[in-house]
Protein backbone atom coordinates (compact mmCIF):
# COMPACT_ATOMS: atom_id res chain seq x y z
CA UNK A 1 0.00 0.00 0.00
CA UNK A 2 1.35 3.43 -0.96
CA UNK A 3 2.70 5.34 2.04
CA UNK A 4 0.07 7.66 3.51
CA UNK A 5 -2.75 5.93 1.64
CA UNK A 6 -5.38 3.31 2.42
CA UNK A 7 -6.14 1.87 -0.98
CA UNK A 8 -6.82 4.93 -3.11
CA UNK A 9 -7.79 7.17 -0.18
CA UNK A 10 -5.67 9.35 2.09
CA UNK A 11 -2.63 11.31 0.98
CA UNK A 12 -1.27 14.70 1.88
CA UNK A 13 -2.94 17.53 -0.04
CA UNK A 14 -1.66 20.58 1.81
CA UNK A 15 0.01 23.93 1.14
CA UNK A 16 3.79 23.77 0.85
CA UNK A 17 4.13 25.58 4.19
CA UNK A 18 2.52 22.61 5.98
CA UNK A 19 4.88 20.01 4.55
CA UNK A 20 7.76 20.59 7.03
CA UNK A 21 5.77 19.89 10.24
CA UNK A 22 4.05 16.88 8.64
CA UNK A 23 7.40 15.42 7.56
CA UNK A 24 8.83 16.17 11.02
CA UNK A 25 5.89 14.33 12.59
CA UNK A 26 6.34 11.40 10.22
CA UNK A 27 10.00 11.19 11.23
CA UNK A 28 9.05 11.24 14.92
CA UNK A 29 6.61 8.38 14.31
CA UNK A 30 9.43 6.31 12.83
CA UNK A 31 12.06 7.08 15.48
CA UNK A 32 10.53 8.25 18.77
CA UNK A 33 7.17 6.46 18.86
CA UNK A 34 8.43 2.84 18.64
CA UNK A 35 11.14 3.31 21.28
CA UNK A 36 10.73 1.36 24.53
CA UNK A 37 11.21 4.54 26.56
CA UNK A 38 8.33 6.30 24.79
CA UNK A 39 6.04 3.25 24.93
CA UNK A 40 6.71 2.70 28.63
CA UNK A 41 6.00 6.33 29.49
CA UNK A 42 2.82 6.34 27.40
CA UNK A 43 1.62 3.09 28.95
CA UNK A 44 2.18 4.55 32.42
CA UNK A 45 0.09 7.61 31.50
CA UNK A 46 -2.69 5.47 30.03
CA UNK A 47 -2.84 3.15 33.03
CA UNK A 48 -2.13 5.43 35.98
CA UNK A 49 -3.49 8.76 34.71
CA UNK A 50 -6.20 7.95 32.16
CA UNK A 51 -7.49 4.78 33.83
CA UNK A 52 -6.81 1.97 31.37
CA UNK A 53 -7.70 -0.82 30.98
CA UNK A 54 -11.37 0.14 30.62
CA UNK A 55 -13.97 -2.48 31.62
CA UNK A 56 -15.98 -4.72 29.35
CA UNK A 57 -19.57 -4.54 30.59
CA UNK A 58 -22.26 -7.13 29.88
CA UNK A 59 -25.80 -5.73 29.53
CA UNK A 60 -28.17 -8.34 31.03
CA UNK A 61 -31.48 -6.52 30.58
CA UNK A 62 -30.79 -5.39 27.03
CA UNK A 63 -29.46 -8.82 26.10
CA UNK A 64 -32.58 -10.53 27.44
CA UNK A 65 -34.85 -8.19 25.47
CA UNK A 66 -32.91 -8.50 22.20
CA UNK A 67 -32.14 -12.20 22.27
CA UNK A 68 -28.39 -11.86 21.90
CA UNK A 69 -25.55 -10.87 24.23
CA UNK A 70 -24.69 -7.16 24.27
CA UNK A 71 -21.28 -6.11 25.56
CA UNK A 72 -19.99 -2.55 25.97
CA UNK A 73 -16.37 -1.46 25.81
CA UNK A 74 -16.47 1.30 28.43
CA UNK A 75 -14.34 4.15 27.05
CA UNK A 76 -16.81 6.45 28.81
CA UNK A 77 -15.05 5.57 32.08
CA UNK A 78 -11.70 7.03 30.99
CA UNK A 79 -10.40 10.26 32.52
CA UNK A 80 -12.05 13.23 30.73
CA UNK A 81 -15.01 11.02 29.77
CA UNK A 82 -14.19 9.57 26.36
CA UNK A 83 -11.74 7.67 24.20
CA UNK A 84 -10.13 10.94 23.06
CA UNK A 85 -7.54 10.94 25.87
CA UNK A 86 -5.86 7.83 24.39
CA UNK A 87 -4.84 9.94 21.42
CA UNK A 88 -4.11 13.23 23.17
CA UNK A 89 -1.76 11.68 25.72
CA UNK A 90 0.09 9.95 22.89
CA UNK A 91 0.38 13.05 20.72
CA UNK A 92 1.21 15.36 23.64
CA UNK A 93 3.99 13.06 24.80
CA UNK A 94 5.31 12.76 21.25
CA UNK A 95 5.21 16.56 20.84
CA UNK A 96 7.16 17.03 24.05
CA UNK A 97 9.80 14.54 22.89
CA UNK A 98 10.00 16.53 19.63
CA UNK A 99 10.80 19.68 21.62
CA UNK A 100 7.46 21.42 21.13
CA UNK A 101 6.12 23.68 23.87
CA UNK A 102 2.49 24.10 22.82
CA UNK A 103 -0.48 22.17 21.47
CA UNK A 104 -3.32 23.37 19.26
CA UNK A 105 -6.42 21.30 18.64
CA UNK A 106 -9.83 21.36 17.04
CA UNK A 107 -12.95 20.02 18.71
CA UNK A 108 -16.63 19.48 17.92
CA UNK A 109 -18.37 17.95 20.93
CA UNK A 110 -15.57 19.26 23.12
CA UNK A 111 -14.29 15.88 24.29
CA UNK A 112 -11.11 16.10 22.22
CA UNK A 113 -10.62 19.65 23.45
CA UNK A 114 -10.98 18.61 27.09
CA UNK A 115 -8.65 15.65 26.55
CA UNK A 116 -6.05 17.84 24.82
CA UNK A 117 -6.25 20.43 27.60
CA UNK A 118 -5.78 17.70 30.22
CA UNK A 119 -2.82 16.14 28.39
CA UNK A 120 -1.21 19.55 27.94
CA UNK A 121 -1.62 20.37 31.62
CA UNK A 122 -0.22 17.01 32.66
CA UNK A 123 2.86 17.38 30.43
CA UNK A 124 3.47 21.11 30.92
CA UNK A 125 2.47 22.34 27.46
CA UNK A 126 0.49 25.44 26.47
CA UNK A 127 -2.87 24.66 24.83
CA UNK A 128 -5.23 26.45 22.43
CA UNK A 129 -8.44 24.79 21.26
CA UNK A 130 -10.43 25.90 18.21
CA UNK A 131 -14.16 25.19 18.36
CA UNK A 132 -16.97 26.19 16.03
CA UNK A 133 -19.09 28.92 17.60
CA UNK A 134 -22.23 26.79 17.25
CA UNK A 135 -20.54 23.96 19.13
CA UNK A 136 -19.33 26.40 21.82
CA UNK A 137 -22.99 27.18 22.47
CA UNK A 138 -24.31 23.60 22.48
CA UNK A 139 -21.35 22.12 24.38
CA UNK A 140 -20.82 24.88 26.95
CA UNK A 141 -20.02 22.45 29.77
CA UNK A 142 -16.95 21.19 27.92
CA UNK A 143 -15.87 24.75 27.12
CA UNK A 144 -15.84 25.48 30.85
CA UNK A 145 -13.84 22.32 31.51
CA UNK A 146 -11.23 23.25 28.90
CA UNK A 147 -10.77 26.69 30.40
CA UNK A 148 -10.49 25.29 33.92
CA UNK A 149 -7.74 22.97 32.65
CA UNK A 150 -5.82 26.00 31.43
CA UNK A 151 -6.63 25.97 27.72
CA UNK A 152 -7.48 29.00 25.61
CA UNK A 153 -10.72 28.33 23.70
CA UNK A 154 -11.20 30.17 20.39
CA UNK A 155 -14.76 30.28 19.01
CA UNK A 156 -14.66 30.08 15.19
CA UNK A 157 -17.37 32.20 13.61
CA UNK A 158 -16.65 31.43 9.94
CA UNK A 159 -18.51 29.02 7.65
CA UNK A 160 -20.95 26.65 9.33
CA UNK A 161 -19.41 27.50 12.75
CA UNK A 162 -18.83 23.77 13.47
CA UNK A 163 -16.02 21.21 13.42
CA UNK A 164 -15.02 21.67 9.78
CA UNK A 165 -14.34 25.36 10.38
CA UNK A 166 -12.48 24.69 13.63
CA UNK A 167 -10.09 22.41 11.70
CA UNK A 168 -9.52 25.12 9.09
CA UNK A 169 -8.64 27.64 11.81
CA UNK A 170 -6.28 25.24 13.58
CA UNK A 171 -4.43 24.43 10.34
CA UNK A 172 -3.91 28.12 9.62
CA UNK A 173 -2.45 28.63 13.09
CA UNK A 174 -0.14 25.63 12.68
CA UNK A 175 1.37 27.14 9.55
CA UNK A 176 2.37 30.24 11.53
CA UNK A 177 3.53 28.52 14.72
CA UNK A 178 4.92 25.16 13.58
CA UNK A 179 8.39 25.63 15.10
CA UNK A 180 7.05 25.57 18.67
CA UNK A 181 3.63 24.00 18.25
CA UNK A 182 2.19 20.58 17.47
CA UNK A 183 -1.30 20.23 16.01
CA UNK A 184 -2.97 17.52 18.10
CA UNK A 185 -5.42 16.29 15.46
CA UNK A 186 -8.46 14.69 17.04
CA UNK A 187 -9.68 12.08 14.61
CA UNK A 188 -8.31 9.46 12.21
CA UNK A 189 -8.52 11.84 9.26
CA UNK A 190 -6.58 14.77 7.83
CA UNK A 191 -3.30 14.74 5.91
CA UNK A 192 -0.87 11.86 6.33
CA UNK A 193 0.46 10.81 8.77
CA UNK A 194 -2.48 11.80 11.05
CA UNK A 195 -4.88 8.95 10.10
CA UNK A 196 -2.21 6.37 10.91
CA UNK A 197 -0.97 8.21 14.01
CA UNK A 198 -4.43 8.57 15.58
CA UNK A 199 -5.27 4.95 14.76
CA UNK A 200 -2.02 3.88 16.42
CA UNK A 201 -2.96 5.59 19.68
CA UNK A 202 -6.63 4.53 19.58
CA UNK A 203 -5.99 0.90 18.67
CA UNK A 204 -5.52 0.15 22.37
CA UNK A 205 -9.35 0.01 22.50
CA UNK A 206 -9.63 -2.96 20.17
CA UNK A 207 -6.60 -4.78 21.55
CA UNK A 208 -8.02 -4.63 25.06
CA UNK A 209 -11.53 -5.55 23.94
CA UNK A 210 -10.29 -8.54 21.97
CA UNK A 211 -8.38 -9.91 24.96
CA UNK A 212 -11.26 -9.20 27.33
CA UNK A 213 -13.84 -10.95 25.15
CA UNK A 214 -11.66 -14.04 24.95
CA UNK A 215 -11.16 -14.00 28.72
CA UNK A 216 -14.83 -13.40 29.54
CA UNK A 217 -16.56 -15.53 26.90
CA UNK A 218 -13.88 -17.82 25.52
CA UNK A 219 -14.56 -16.51 22.01
CA UNK A 220 -14.31 -13.45 19.81
CA UNK A 221 -17.41 -11.28 19.34
CA UNK A 222 -19.62 -12.14 16.40
CA UNK A 223 -20.26 -8.45 15.73
CA UNK A 224 -18.34 -5.26 16.55
CA UNK A 225 -20.21 -1.94 16.29
CA UNK A 226 -19.03 1.68 16.69
CA UNK A 227 -20.20 5.17 15.73
CA UNK A 228 -18.34 6.93 12.90
CA UNK A 229 -17.84 10.66 12.47
CA UNK A 230 -14.24 11.36 11.55
CA UNK A 231 -13.73 7.83 12.80
CA UNK A 232 -11.16 7.63 15.63
CA UNK A 233 -13.12 5.59 18.18
CA UNK A 234 -14.32 3.23 15.48
CA UNK A 235 -10.95 2.61 13.83
CA UNK A 236 -9.46 2.16 17.30
CA UNK A 237 -11.97 -0.61 17.97
CA UNK A 238 -12.04 -2.14 14.48
CA UNK A 239 -8.30 -2.40 13.85
CA UNK A 240 -7.72 -5.42 16.10
CA UNK A 241 -10.65 -7.34 14.55
CA UNK A 242 -10.09 -6.65 10.84
CA UNK A 243 -7.99 -9.82 10.36
CA UNK A 244 -10.71 -11.98 11.99
CA UNK A 245 -13.02 -13.08 9.19
CA UNK A 246 -15.50 -14.51 11.70
CA UNK A 247 -16.20 -11.02 13.10
CA UNK A 248 -18.76 -8.83 11.33
CA UNK A 249 -17.78 -5.16 11.72
CA UNK A 250 -20.33 -2.35 11.51
CA UNK A 251 -19.71 1.41 11.52
CA UNK A 252 -22.66 3.72 12.20
CA UNK A 253 -22.87 7.18 10.63
CA UNK A 254 -25.17 10.01 11.73
CA UNK A 255 -28.22 10.43 9.53
CA UNK A 256 -29.47 13.64 11.15
CA UNK A 257 -33.23 14.01 11.35
CA UNK A 258 -33.79 11.66 8.44
CA UNK A 259 -36.27 14.06 6.87
CA UNK A 260 -36.00 14.80 3.11
CA UNK A 261 -33.57 17.61 2.39
CA UNK A 262 -32.30 17.86 5.96
CA UNK A 263 -28.65 17.75 6.95
CA UNK A 264 -26.78 14.58 7.84
CA UNK A 265 -23.19 13.52 8.48
CA UNK A 266 -23.13 10.23 6.59
CA UNK A 267 -20.22 10.82 4.21
CA UNK A 268 -19.66 7.15 3.33
CA UNK A 269 -23.34 6.50 2.62
CA UNK A 270 -24.22 9.79 0.91
CA UNK A 271 -20.91 11.36 -0.11
CA UNK A 272 -18.63 11.42 -3.15
CA UNK A 273 -14.81 11.31 -3.36
CA UNK A 274 -12.98 14.60 -2.93
CA UNK A 275 -10.31 16.46 -1.01
CA UNK A 276 -10.85 18.15 2.37
CA UNK A 277 -8.42 18.99 5.16
CA UNK A 278 -5.49 17.51 3.30
CA UNK A 279 -6.93 14.06 2.51
CA UNK A 280 -8.70 12.38 -0.38
CA UNK A 281 -11.80 10.76 1.07
CA UNK A 282 -15.59 10.60 0.87
CA UNK A 283 -17.25 13.97 1.38
CA UNK A 284 -20.68 15.55 1.48
CA UNK A 285 -20.42 17.90 -1.51
CA UNK A 286 -22.50 19.35 -4.31
CA UNK A 287 -22.05 18.79 -8.05
CA UNK A 288 -19.49 21.60 -8.19
CA UNK A 289 -17.39 20.07 -5.43
CA UNK A 290 -18.42 22.59 -2.79
CA UNK A 291 -18.60 21.11 0.71
CA UNK A 292 -22.16 20.80 1.94
CA UNK A 293 -23.09 21.62 5.53
CA UNK A 294 -23.42 18.56 7.74
CA UNK A 295 -25.81 18.03 10.61
CA UNK A 296 -26.39 15.77 13.59
CA UNK A 297 -27.82 16.06 17.07
CA UNK A 298 -24.34 14.86 18.09
CA UNK A 299 -21.69 17.57 17.75
CA UNK A 300 -18.95 14.94 17.68
CA UNK A 301 -20.40 13.32 14.53
CA UNK A 302 -21.17 16.61 12.78
CA UNK A 303 -18.48 16.47 10.06
CA UNK A 304 -18.87 16.37 6.24
CA UNK A 305 -16.06 13.83 5.73
CA UNK A 306 -14.63 10.64 7.19
CA UNK A 307 -11.21 9.13 7.75
CA UNK A 308 -9.66 7.47 4.66
CA UNK A 309 -9.11 4.08 6.30
CA UNK A 310 -12.86 3.78 6.88
CA UNK A 311 -13.54 4.48 3.21
CA UNK A 312 -11.00 1.82 2.26
CA UNK A 313 -12.60 -0.72 4.63
CA UNK A 314 -15.96 0.10 3.05
CA UNK A 315 -14.57 -0.23 -0.48
CA UNK A 316 -13.07 -3.63 0.26
CA UNK A 317 -16.29 -4.81 1.90
CA UNK A 318 -14.59 -5.63 5.20
CA UNK A 319 -16.74 -3.17 7.15
CA UNK A 320 -20.43 -2.32 6.64
CA UNK A 321 -21.44 1.28 7.31
CA UNK A 322 -25.03 1.90 8.37
CA UNK A 323 -26.94 4.95 9.56
CA UNK A 324 -28.70 5.97 12.78
CA UNK A 325 -30.96 9.02 12.93
CA UNK A 326 -31.30 11.64 15.65
CA UNK A 327 -34.54 10.24 17.08
CA UNK A 328 -33.08 6.72 17.13
CA UNK A 329 -29.99 7.94 19.01
CA UNK A 330 -32.20 9.72 21.55
CA UNK A 331 -34.22 6.54 22.03
CA UNK A 332 -31.04 4.49 22.47
CA UNK A 333 -29.80 6.96 25.06
CA UNK A 334 -32.99 6.47 27.08
CA UNK A 335 -32.93 2.69 26.69
CA UNK A 336 -29.37 2.39 27.96
CA UNK A 337 -30.16 4.75 30.84
CA UNK A 338 -33.31 2.90 31.91
CA UNK A 339 -32.21 -0.68 31.23
CA UNK A 340 -28.55 -0.61 32.29
CA UNK A 341 -28.03 2.55 34.36
CA UNK A 342 -25.50 3.97 31.87
CA UNK A 343 -25.62 7.47 30.36
CA UNK A 344 -23.91 7.28 26.95
CA UNK A 345 -22.72 10.19 24.86
CA UNK A 346 -24.91 11.00 21.86
CA UNK A 347 -22.07 9.79 19.62
CA UNK A 348 -22.08 6.36 21.28
CA UNK A 349 -25.88 6.35 21.29
CA UNK A 350 -25.80 6.12 17.49
CA UNK A 351 -23.97 2.78 17.73
CA UNK A 352 -26.43 1.49 20.33
CA UNK A 353 -29.31 2.76 18.18
CA UNK A 354 -28.20 0.76 15.17
CA UNK A 355 -28.23 -2.44 17.24
CA UNK A 356 -31.69 -1.66 18.64
CA UNK A 357 -33.21 -0.65 15.30
CA UNK A 358 -31.73 -3.58 13.35
CA UNK A 359 -31.89 -6.27 16.02
CA UNK A 360 -33.29 -8.79 13.52
CA UNK A 361 -30.00 -8.66 11.60
CA UNK A 362 -28.05 -10.04 14.57
CA UNK A 363 -28.09 -13.79 15.05
CA UNK A 364 -29.95 -15.03 18.16
CA UNK A 365 -27.49 -15.90 20.92
CA UNK A 366 -24.61 -14.08 19.23
CA UNK A 367 -22.08 -11.82 20.94
CA UNK A 368 -22.41 -8.13 19.99
CA UNK A 369 -19.64 -5.77 21.12
CA UNK A 370 -20.41 -2.02 21.05
CA UNK A 371 -17.78 0.65 21.62
CA UNK A 372 -19.25 3.06 24.17
CA UNK A 373 -16.88 5.85 23.20
CA UNK A 374 -17.97 8.49 25.73
CA UNK A 375 -20.33 9.44 28.53
CA UNK A 376 -23.36 11.68 28.17
CA UNK A 377 -22.78 14.39 30.77
CA UNK A 378 -21.79 16.86 28.05
CA UNK A 379 -25.03 16.24 26.16
CA UNK A 380 -27.56 16.73 28.96
CA UNK A 381 -28.75 20.16 27.80
CA UNK A 382 -29.26 18.89 24.23
CA UNK A 383 -31.04 15.76 25.41
CA UNK A 384 -33.31 17.53 27.88
CA UNK A 385 -34.26 20.07 25.21
CA UNK A 386 -34.89 17.40 22.57
CA UNK A 387 -36.98 15.27 24.93
CA UNK A 388 -38.82 18.22 26.45
CA UNK A 389 -37.67 17.39 29.96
Amino acid sequence: MKKGYFGRFGGRFVPELLMPPLLELEQAMETILPSPAFQNELNDLLCNYAGRATPLTFCPTLSRKLGFDVWLKREDLLHTGAHKVNNTLGQALLAKKMGKTALIAETGAGQHGVATAAAAARLGLDCTVYMGAEDVERQSANVRRMRLLGARVVAVESGSRTLKDAINAALRTWIAEQSTTHYCFGTAAGPAPFPELVREFQSVIGREARTQMLERTGALPDYVVAAVGGGSNAIGMFHAFVPDSSVTIIGVEAGGTGEPGCLNSAAINYGRPGVLHGEYTMLLQDEDGQILPSGSISAGLDYPGVGPEHVHLHDTGRVTYGIAFDHEALNAFQVLCHDEGILPALESSHAVAYVLEHASRFRPGSRVLINLSGRGDKDMDIIEHALGL
